[in-house]
């Protein structure tokens, strides 16, 4: 506990600054905020040194809580890398009820979900491989699902914005899979005519269309998608009414399943028929029986590298799903209160009552969630502390490289490790720049106005300025 305490003490003198009239804001950033017509009370920043004990470098409107769309997830993942360890994993355990004779098992299989943000295709695969190495081609029985280990409400996927078939919208699940999506991919085919296409994973029961026809010769790819005129919403089927320009080449478009509950179950039967295993029952949802031992446990990548995947490319639903496991971890069952109560008590513990952040879900898709500039910052000051800050860190889209920051307009190019995040009406970063000097800063800037989506140039100068150590391009202060 005394190290948590001495870094709160460290940072202690930096707060009461944070909390004082708003200090002007650097030129530039102020010139671009205008451009967008953001007004200045519409704006949250601060700037500060990144190993803290001192007063911010730049603190404007750094008390006032603000929704921070996905820049959320840093709170969700500094709270599971503090509290797991960055070598936690999660483990999917398969349960054989009875005796494999000559390939055939009489009996059931089951599968029993504890959160696992990454059973995607390629490791659902391995795991269905793992159980034909265990002797058994033909299942005469069912395959039995188990997602008891979380307890969510029932989601509508079109309650957020009226999307339910963006990914982003899926809802965590204690048996995860693919992130309850389907990745199409279309390869033309010149000779032919047509573009055959490809669904990941292939899903049991469902009419899935093999090709569609080749749009006419010369056709530029342009709104590709909206040129398939893809027939979507009814679960029983997937398919096309539209055509594919050659010219786009091969392309993959990840969208969510219709019915989002059905779909583990006709993943699952889809790649063990597809693996060339039989099944005379069904895939269904079920608890294991009490006493059956697993057969073995398909293990998740490490949280380090979940981590990078969440922040890097802003995934939602992998945010719950860590957020969710918070509660699983202390409590052996997730609810969504309890990952709130969980990372409360990890808040309260790490810095005491001020400032707590209401963090909704987790991910930062929620028009409830807030946080103040000061406590952000103050978060990041003691993640650059924390013996995970290299796990963190490494886990940011890098300005003008990668993630979500790879069309970054900022001419501090690799030199700031910066989350993202934008909803509606938000528009927000947060995270650390490496300035001139050789000092590393905190940077946490927040847009809550109709116009937050033009605010990225304001962003950008402010990366800028931060990296020019607070110097204008004249360089005076």
């Amino acid at each position: 506990m005394l190290p948590r305490l001495s870094v709160f003490c460290a940072l202690a003198v930096s707060w009461c600054v944070a909390a004082a009239a708003p200090a002007p804001l650097p030129p530039g950033v102020d010139a671009a905020l205008a451009r967008a017509q953001v007004p200045r009370d519409a704006i949250s920043v601060l700037v500060a040194p990144a190993e803290g004990g001192a007063a911010p470098r730049l603190a404007h409107r750094a008390q006032v809580p603000m929704n921070p769309a996905s820049v959320m997830k840093l709170v969700t993942t500094f709270a599971g890398l503090d509290l797991l360890g960055p070598a936690y994993v999660w483990n999917t355990p398969v349960y054989v009820d009875g005796v494999a004779q000559g390939g055939r098992l009489r009996g059931n299989v089951y599968l029993r979900g504890q959160g696992d943000p990454k059973l995607v295709m390629e490791r659902l695969w391995l795991l269905l491989r793992r159980l034909q190495g265990q002797g058994i081609q033909a299942i005469e029985g069912d395959i039995v699902l188990d997602r008891s280990a979380f307890a969510v409400p029932v989601h509508a996927p079109a309650q957020f914005d009226g999307e339910p078939l963006r990914p982003y919208n899926a809802a965590p699940d204690a048996l995860l899979i693919n992130y309850k999506s389907v990745v199409m991919g279309f390869v033309p085919d010149a000779l032919a005519g047509q573009a055959r296409v490809q669904f990941d994973p292939p899903l049991a029961g469902v009419q899935l269309q093999a090709a569609l026809p080749l749009a006419a010769a010369g056709a530029a790819c342009g709104d590709w998608r909206a040129g398939l005129r893809a027939e979507l919403s009814d679960p029983a089927r997937m398919g096309f009414a539209g055509v594919y320009p050659a010219a786009c080449g091969e392309r993959s478009w990840a969208v969510a399943y219709a019915d989002p509950r059905a779909h583990a179950a006709r993943a699952v039967e889809g790649l063990w028929r597809e693996l060339g295993g039989q099944l005379t029952g069904t895939v269904r949802e079920g608890p294991v029986p009490a006493g059956l031992q697993p057969a073995f446990s398909a293990t998740s990548p490490a949280l380090a590298e979940v981590v990078r995947d969440i922040n890097k490319y802003s995934n939602n639903v992998m945010a719950q799903q860590l957020f969710l496991t918070l509660a699983l971890h202390k409590n052996g069952v997730a609810t969504p209160e309890g990952a709130r109560d969980a990372l409360r008590q990890w808040w309260r513990g790490r810095f005491g009552d001020a400032d707590p952040p209401v963090v909704d879900n987790g991910a930062g898709l929620s028009r409830e969630a807030r946080i103040s500039a000061q406590a952000l910052a103050r978060m990041l000051q003691a993640a650059w502390a924390a013996p995970v800050m290299p796990e963190l860190l490494s886990s940011l889209p890098i300005a003008g490289m990668d993630g979500t920051l790879r069309r970054s307009q900022s001419r501090a190019v690799g030199s700031a490790h910066l989350k993202t995040g934008s909803l509606r009406d938000v528009a927000a970063v947060a995270g650390y720049v490496h300035a001139a000097s050789g000092r590393r800063y905190v940077l946490v800037a927040m847009v809550n106005h109709a116009n937050a989506a033009a605010a990225r140039a304001g962003f950008d100068a402010l990366i800028d300025w931060t990296a020019r150590d607070g110097l204008t391009d004249s360089g005076s202060n």
